[in-house]
């Protein structure tokens, strides 16, 4: 309670004779209001607190929903916030409202609802109220402030509206934030209410500034939001070559930003720009020869730094090589290893496997052993009773059936003899002697249940009772009200066909006649049978002669079919002897195709190396003639040069002897 008190900011009177008000722990302290030594509440607030009850944190809440529009004490630090607060009032369930469905009141279905929402239409906010943020007005009593120290006319007013109660608009001047992180019961500090006569003006603020800067820290750093540099657009004076033009070429991610060897880079470029500014211009004849020296020597060394660089080059593929062949074969090794581990743990299981089954069959085999030695001579021995009891896999307890025991000997001890079950007369008297719940079992259904824990009843029990009223009703208004049976429709006359003669019956023979009907039947089969022999060989009588003259066209077939067979084998044999002569022929000429294909192929191939040879001997006699030719060039122009060098000389030392024989 008393860490409630104190968020709710204590207020100490002015005056020692008004009283000190803390503000209820049932209400808001923005309700509570002072006015000379009397407490007074707002009956409108006390009217907003009953509507805007909120369930999930109690019956009572720090604010209440329209305090920024009427507490004066409810500050907001702008008019955005100020348009926040006014749409979460309208989207809050404040002003929504349950409307009961009477049809449907009592209902458990959830397409038939109970209730239904709806916004309240009455604005619980009274028309004067003033809904514009109240920011406006302080701003304009801070640039009342700001100029009551050039304007003397304004003081008067500024001091008036300073001068006010303290239950006014100034009350938050009388807070103070209570110490509730600190454990020690320090008190607060009191500020205490001064009469008008006895207030002084108080010292003017410096004004504050339109603009000031403040800093700002960021969840991330610089790296991790930095993109690719920007390069704006440029225009460079005429006459002039900046360095940095130099280094267009590296970019971003190539080049940039700039290492020890792109370093290196911009001080050789550096070295050539110096270099090249030493050079003595073209037009200075004299200066040609030592022009060409210094270009000779700054190319040997170019070479020779671009030879560096090769082998640079060449040692880090090289070494990137051993690298690459090193975890390789570091791979491998891996590799093998635990091939050779996992072949090696395989063997060592199978090793395991194996001795553990002939470790079983030698104890198998040293405990039959010891079971014969123990009676080598074959002696009786006598029974121990006590043994055979003792031990549970003795004969006693389970018998072998080998040795001649029976496992069904013993059955008949079990079987049930009464003298009931041995007539029919005593199956009925063992039937009346029982009792009535053995031969009329009493099982009774369980009873469904209708209800849940909390007393509710049940979907289902509820959708059964309405269906079995609904069937109910309907039973009720048929037995009520008989109605007359109604005509068919679709009433259609299904004529009867007419009925079919009776079948003709024939009459019985008499006994014996079938059996002479058969003997006739089979008689008559016999006579045609002999008369169609007796017709064939008439026919054959007649055609005698034509017979024998088949036979003998027949004979004289087989010896004409001889004959082709003959012929037939002998052009076979024609045919044989044609694809052997064709076979060789082609084995020869394929050996001549091979011959000749081998002699051509070499020399053609003789032909175009000869031609090759041809061709780079004439080649290098035009470099030797080039080269030849550039020789004499140079030593022409290397003669003219010493001439001219011979000359120059001469006049130097014509020169020079005139001088010493004038000195």
């Amino acid at each position: 309670q008393a860490a409630q008190d104190a968020g709710r900011c204590s207020l100490l009177s002015a005056t020692p004779t008004r009283p000190h008000v803390t503000p209820s722990p049932w209400e808001p302290a923005a309700a509570v209001r002072l006015h000379g030594d009397a407490v007074r509440r707002d009956p409108r607030r006390s009217m907003s607190r009953t509507l805007t009850t909120q369930t999930g944190l109690g019956p009572y809440r720090a604010s209440r929903t329209y305090d920024f529009l009427y507490d004066p004490l409810y500050t907001l630090s702008s008019e955005k916030d100020h348009v926040q607060t006014t749409y979460r009032v309208h989207m809050s369930y404040d002003r929504v409202q349950r409307v009961p469905e009477y049809p449907t009141m009592f209902s458990e279905l959830v397409h038939h609802p109970r209730h239904t929402l709806r916004l309240q239409l009455r604005d619980p906010v009274p028309s004067f109220i003033d809904r514009q943020w109240r920011g406006r007005g302080e701003k304009r009593m801070l640039a009342l402030k700001q100029l009551a120290g050039s304007q003397p006319m304004l003081t008067t007013s500024w001091q008036h509206a300073e001068n006010q109660d303290v239950s006014g608009s100034n009350r938050y001047k009388y807070f103070e934030r209570p110490l509730i992180p600190f454990s020690q019961q320090a008190p607060s500090n009191v500020l205490l209410a001064m009469s008008r006569r006895e207030h002084s003006p108080r010292p003017e603020r410096a004004p504050t500034p339109l603009v000031r800067t403040v800093a700002i820290q960021t969840d991330y750093r610089d790296s991790e939001t930095q993109t690719d540099p920007y390069s704006p657009e440029f225009v460079v004076q005429s006459g002039s070559v900046p360095e940095i033009l130099t280094l267009a070429n590296l970019t971003w991610g190539r080049g940039l930003p700039a290492r020890l060897a792109e370093v290196e880079m911009i001080e050789r470029a550096r070295e050539k720009r110096a270099w090249e500014a030493t050079l003595p211009p073209l037009s200075d004849v004299t200066q040609l020869e030592k022009r060409r020296k210094m270009m000779d020597e700054q190319e040997r060394k170019e070479w020779a730094f671009r030879e560096q660089e090769i082998e640079k080059l060449q040692e880090a593929r090289l070494e990137a090589l051993k690298k690459l062949l090193q975890q390789r074969k570091v791979s491998r090794h891996e590799l093998d290893t635990k091939q050779l581990d996992r072949r090696w743990c395989k063997l060592q299981t199978e090793k395991e496997e194996k001795l553990k089954q002939i470790q079983k069959e030698h104890i198998k085999a040293i405990r039959k052993l010891t079971k014969k030695m123990e009676n080598v001579e074959g002696k009786l021995e006598k029974r121990d009773i006590l043994q055979d009891y003792s031990n549970y896999a003795s004969q006693t307890y389970a018998p072998l059936s080998r040795t001649g025991y029976s496992l069904d000997r013993l059955s008949a001890q079990y079987a049930v003899k009464s003298p009931f079950l041995d007539s029919y007369q005593g199956l009925l008297d063992l039937e009346a002697n029982l009792p009535d719940f053995v031969t009329q079992p009493r099982v009774r259904s369980p009873k469904p249940r209708t209800t849940t824990r909390d007393g509710f009843l049940k979907r289902e029990a509820l959708l059964d009772r309405e269906l079995k009223q609904v069937h109910e009703a309907l039973l009720k208004k048929k037995n009520r009200s008989p109605q007359p049976e109604k005509p068919l429709r679709f009433l259609q006359k299904i004529e009867k066909p007419a009925p079919r003669p009776a079948t003709p019956r024939v009459p019985e023979p008499p006994e014996g006649e079938e059996e002479k009907e058969l003997a006739v039947i089979f008689l008559q089969k016999l006579i045609r049978g002999r008369a169609v022999q007796n017709m064939m060989f008439e026919g054959k009588e007649k055609r005698v002669e034509l017979i024998r003259e088949l036979r003998t066209t027949h004979a004289l077939q087989e010896e004409g079919q001889l004959l082709k067979k003959e012929d037939r084998q002998e052009i076979l044999a024609l045919q044989r002897q044609r694809e052997l002569d064709e076979h060789k022929a082609a084995v020869q000429e394929e050996h001549m195709s091979r011959m000749e294909g081998e002699v051509l192929s070499e020399m053609f191939d003789f032909l175009s190396k000869e031609l090759v040879r041809l061709q780079e001997e004439r080649r290098i006699h035009a470099f030797a003639m080039l080269a030849e030719r550039h020789r004499r060039i140079r030593e022409a122009e290397e003669s003219g040069r010493r001439q001219v060098e011979e000359r120059r000389r001469r006049e130097e030392d014509e020169i020079f002897r005139q001088v010493h024989a004038e000195a």
